[in-house]
């Protein structure tokens, strides 16, 4: 089977819409407030990616947009205003940063119950303690909606995860880890890579290296979950699983573009909701 990832958005979608409707009555207008430093096209992508998607969810977003050059400082006045602003519910803030950006000092200065990204520290522990009073990452929260969605147990099976990003990696490891699944992570100084991927019953990739996994890593019984976007040496864009090379022999996969990255900024919304909620208690 082919997990497409639109289906999950839509149901995701219509629930928002059904809480957007839900806060309006009450007249709370859920507000999200896209800090983006500089003009990278993936941000860009992302961020109409968002836009339209808040249009269809009756959601309002407001863009901060620095200047490249920006220094620390003003970054941080950018987003106290935002902290401090109570019609805006959320932040999303692109990374990585510039390099003359102190990205550690900046995560530290995000509202934590704003952080609808998980960048604070703070719901960076409450994802490690399986607090669900914060927010995971949207990505990471992507992939177990998907695998949630399609029915596929997790619960005692054994779950690859190939990368240990602190943006999928490690966050996604612990999602995992709180679904009961048995996970091990790889990352690119793991001895035996195929020998342990074989025996997943769900093999997850996150490396951004373009179609790096073929049939010799998958079994048939495996389900897999691409989450990397990259582009091809012709131009197009791909995953990191080389999908028509494995797609006949494992049992379910993503495909890219229309799998994970069609979810994550639904689950970003849901997130935000869950800020707004959070915020007028």
């Amino acid at each position: 089977m082919i997990l497409y990832g639109k289906q999950v958005a839509e149901k995701l979608s219509d629930e928002i819409i059904e809480e957007v409707r839900s806060l309006k009555e009450k007249g709370i207008e859920p507000k999200l407030a896209i800090v983006r430093v500089g003009k990278n096209e993936g941000d860009l992508s992302y961020e109409r990616g968002a836009l339209k998607r808040a249009e269809k969810l009756g959601i309002k977003v407001e863009v901060f947009e620095l200047e490249e050059g920006v220094k620390t400082e003003d970054l941080i006045e950018c987003i106290d205003k935002i902290n401090n602003d109570a019609l805006i519910h959320g932040i999303l803030l692109f990374r990585p940063l510039p390099k003359n950006i102190d990205e550690n000092k900046i995560k530290n200065y995000i509202n934590p119950n704003k952080d609808v990204d998980c960048i604070n520290p703070i719901n960076v522990a409450k994802v490690m303690e399986g607090d669900k009073t914060g927010f995971a990452p949207c990505t990471p929260s992507a992939v177990i909606e998907i695998l949630k969605h399609y029915g596929i147990e997790l619960k005692g099976k054994n779950v690859v995860v190939i990368g240990r990003s602190m943006v999928v990696g490690k966050p996604l490891s612990m999602l995992l880890l709180n679904e009961d699944a048995t996970v091990t992570i790889c990352h690119s100084k793991t001895r035996n890579l195929k020998e342990i991927t074989k025996k997943a019953d769900i093999l997850i990739v996150a490396i951004g290296r373009a179609k790096y996994i073929n049939k010799e890593y998958v079994g048939e019984n495996t389900v897999v979950i691409d989450v990397g976007i990259n582009v091809d040496n012709v131009g197009n864009l791909c995953g990191d699983v080389d999908f028509e090379d494995v797609k006949d022999i494992v049992s379910d996969i993503t495909p890219v573009p229309g799998g994970v990255g069609a979810v994550t900024n639904t689950v970003l919304f849901k997130n935000l909701i869950n800020a707004c909620r959070l915020q007028i208690k």
